[in-house]
């Protein structure tokens, strides 16, 4: 199963609205086929492993890392799949929500006299999967809100270089999360002060996630750099602004934030990264509509004291608190993750 969701991996930020599914074929201890889903309208990751594994899938075990379909999408059925070619196990890690499927493929299987087994690396597969369970359960993208700061709580010097806060190993990681992503948000403040690209650099195959821009009045500049096609303009309702008529973007005009992510799912986006500011953040915070954070706390100090980085709350009581926490050296810096929200 650990080689199935790395191959799950391969299609990170590649099959929205779909979910990303790794399969291995194994047979007499050799694994004999192996599959991704490479993108939505293309074949599931059942259908390249057993492709591969031919004639030997009779009798072998399917790996999977998400239930195999049991319904007619733009592909066939996967459990159809899977029966077809003799499989005599499949051992799943998750369930799939969709109530197109919800069990529907594990009894199919079952039916067909194949053995099942689930539950296998589950929470590893359920995490890889949270923009598409957050589509399908919660109609919204997933956020995944990520920063980095000094070890005096500072994610800036005042000075107009200031330069990069975390290492290049870490800047790099961050180009990586980009590329597995749906879409990389920022706000106003941060386009105006930085003028971002969004893009990926540095990763071998990669490719830029769609730029999404949080700009109530519409009033940044057509020259910003993250203004390229297929970016994405969440405007307040009822703007009105010279690029809501730039052919390079889709305007999302929403009432809230809250309205806006659900729109965002709309366009098929499951993933979003959430690089700044902090006003933008404050706000994602203040709604409770942000699910992971990942932070790269630099060995830096700016000396100017402690500052709180986002709103003050009056007791530590009242403090967010993260789940699942996960700590990694990465070039010099720590790398904290953590969940919010199941």
């Amino acid at each position: 199963m650990t080689l199935a969701l790395a191959e799950a991996a391969r299609g990170l930020g590649r099959t929205s609205p779909n979910p990303p599914v790794g399969c291995v074929i194994v047979r007499d201890g050799e694994v004999i086929g192996r599959g991704f889903h490479p993108e939505a309208g293309e074949p599931h990751a059942e259908v390249f492993a057993l492709r591969e594994a031919g004639e030997r899938a009779r009798g072998a075990t399917a790996y999977v890392t998400l239930e195999p379909c049991s319904h007619f999408g733009r592909t066939p059925p996967c459990a159809d799949a899977l029966i077809a070619a003799g499989i005599a196990r499949v051992v799943v890690a998750a369930g799939d929500p969709d109530p197109r499927v919800n069990g529907r493929g594990l009894e199919k299987l079952r039916a067909a006299g194949i053995g099942v087994l689930t539950g296998v690396l589950e929470a590893e597969a359920v995490r890889q999967q949270a923009g598409f369970r957050s589509l399908v359960q919660r109609g919204r993208p997933q956020v995944i809100y990520k920063y980095a700061m000094t070890l005096d709580g500072k994610v800036a010097a005042n000075g107009e270089a200031n330069g990069p806060v975390s290492s290049p190993e870490s800047r790099r990681r961050v180009m990586q999360w980009r590329n597995e992503a749906d879409a990389v948000a920022v706000g106003r403040g941060t386009v105006l002060l930085d003028d971002p690209h969004l893009g990926t650099r540095e990763v071998e195959g990669g490719r830029d996630a769609r730029a999404v821009i949080f700009d109530p009045e519409g009033s940044i500049p057509a020259t910003a750099r993250a203004l390229r096609e297929g970016s994405v303009l969440v405007v307040r309702q009822g703007t009105h602004s010279p690029l809501l008529g730039d052919p390079r973007l889709t305007v999302v005009a929403a009432t809230s934030l809250g309205d806006a992510l659900v729109q965002l799912g709309q366009l098929g986006l499951a993933t979003v990264l959430l690089e700044g500011g902090a006003t933008l953040a404050s706000a994602f915070f203040a709604e409770q509509l942000i699910d992971e954070v990942r932070v790269f706390v630099a060995p830096k100090l700016l000396g100017a004291g402690l500052s709180p980085l986002l709103a003050p709350v009056r007791s530590m009581h009242a403090a967010l608190r993260l789940r699942d926490v996960t700590t990694e050296l990465v070039g010099g810096d720590v790398l904290i993750t953590g969940l919010l929200t199941d």
